[in-house]
């Protein structure tokens, strides 16, 4: 989909279906909010100091984003979600924005939506851009006024394109 550079919702496909002659793919989204509280799973992270990261992030793009925290599959936290349908018919929903406190990196999500969020990435410290999210080795190689800002650019490209809800 232009203008969501590399962030798609995870998805498998299951099994080909015969509807009305035609050979329909079936898929069952994979990343899916699970009932976790977000300060409990953070609680649960063994590394002390990827939970005060974790801890610390949960703050940051609660702020730049306005949205509450969910866990999502795959131990990730998100902020806000939304809805979408591809001109192939597929659809589901993902969550906007959000972190994963990973045992090697941060992953980041969100910060690659839209060319304004894009270009501040050579400002936001030493990471590496993914397909779909940015890594970090640890918070304190990350500017977290730029962060913030590219959680809120990022943010508004995605609403231009799909209504963001909280839940």
């Amino acid at each position: 989909m232009a203008g969501l550079v590399g962030q798609r919702s995870c998805v498998r496909l299951l099994a080909k279906t015969d509807v009305g002659g035609t050979k329909m793919a079936k898929y069952d989204q994979k990343t899916k909010a699970e009932p976790l509280s977000p300060e409990g799973f953070i609680e649960a992270i063994e590394n002390p100091q990827r939970r005060a990261e974790a801890r610390q992030l949960l703050q940051i793009y609660g702020a730049a984003s306005g949205y509450p925290a969910r866990v999502y599959t795959g131990g990730m936290i998100g902020f806000g979600h939304y809805s979408y349908t591809y001109a192939s018919g597929h659809s589901g929903t993902a969550m906007a924005t959000g972190f994963a406190p990973r045992k090697a990196e941060l992953s980041l999500y969100g910060l690659l939506w839209g060319e304004a969020a894009s270009a501040l990435l050579p400002q936001l410290g030493k990471v590496r851009a993914g397909v779909g999210c940015v890594y970090a080795r640890k918070l304190a190689d990350i500017d977290l006024a730029v962060l913030s800002r590219q959680i809120a650019l990022g943010l508004d490209h995605l609403r231009g394109l799909y209504p963001v809800t909280p839940e």
